[in-house]
């Protein structure tokens, strides 16, 4: 069963009375909003009700906790298994599962899709290994990064520009229509900023919206004139939509 992110509550209730093995399955990071999930919550219910914790880190592996290894770490948070990219802040390519060694013994015996899959090529597992030595010994990349996602969100606000609490480095900016998403990504884009316009089905209807990821190695300047042609983007997308009203 289905229950909504971070209510605690619904999930006690799903949790509650006998039944087969239970699994309790989430992100760490909510790709589209940019919030967490109460992981410390969501691991104390799993003890008391004897369900298996399992946290897809796919947006928070190598970004969050000491060592970089996501939310789970950070929040100190105890989960079965942790299902990581090797992706995004990692910049390689492929997957792979975290958990102890009967639970990785049991997916490589009995997991159909991980059989019958391509083994990465020897070249992708050294790149892995030296992205995991990097984001370990080099923390001050992950501080930077959440520096910038905090600059970026007061810029946005003070440009007049609403954008959910949190501290994430995925800043949704909602705007609603379709149409209008996509030409306001089409012209960040010209501009040289790889934004993307965010739809239905990805997103329930009327809540289209931009999805600003942020890098690292983003400087303050670059942000700055994002925002500026964000604000100019937004404005000429409401005056062409009065116009043809």
């Amino acid at each position: 069963m289905i229950f909504p992110h971070g209510d605690v509550t619904a999930l006690a209730r799903l949790l509650d009375g006998e039944g087969a093995p239970k699994f309790v399955v989430t992100e760490s990071l909510f790709s589209m909003d940019g919030d967490d999930a109460p992981l410390a919550d969501y691991a104390v219910l799993c003890r008391e009700h004897g369900a298996a914790l399992i946290v897809d880190e796919a947006h928070a592996v190598g970004i969050y906790g000491r060592r970089g290894s996501g939310l789970l770490e950070m929040m100190g948070a105890e989960a079965l298994v942790s299902i990581d990219t090797a992706g995004k802040a990692l910049g390689v390519c492929g997957a792979f599962v975290s958990g102890p060694a009967w639970v990785i013994d049991s997916l490589i015996q009995r997991a159909r899709s991980f059989i019958f899959s391509t083994a990465l090529p020897p070249a992708v597992a050294a790149a892995l290994q030296a992205s995991l030595m990097v984001i370990e010994s080099e923390p001050w990349r992950r501080h930077r990064l959440l520096q910038r996602a905090a600059y970026l969100r007061s810029r946005l606000r003070d440009a007049g520009i609403s954008v959910p609490d949190g501290v994430s480095h995925i800043v949704p900016v909602l705007i609603g229509e379709n149409g209008r998403a996509v030409r306001v990504a089409e012209s960040l884009q010209r501009a040289g900023f790889d934004v993307r316009a965010i739809r239905p089905p990805s997103v329930p209807p009327g809540t289209a919206r931009l999805r600003l990821s942020v890098h690292s190695e983003l400087q303050e300047a670059a942000l700055d004139r994002l925002v500026a042609l964000l604000a100019s983007a937004l404005e000429e997308t409401t005056a062409c939509a009065a116009a043809s009203s």
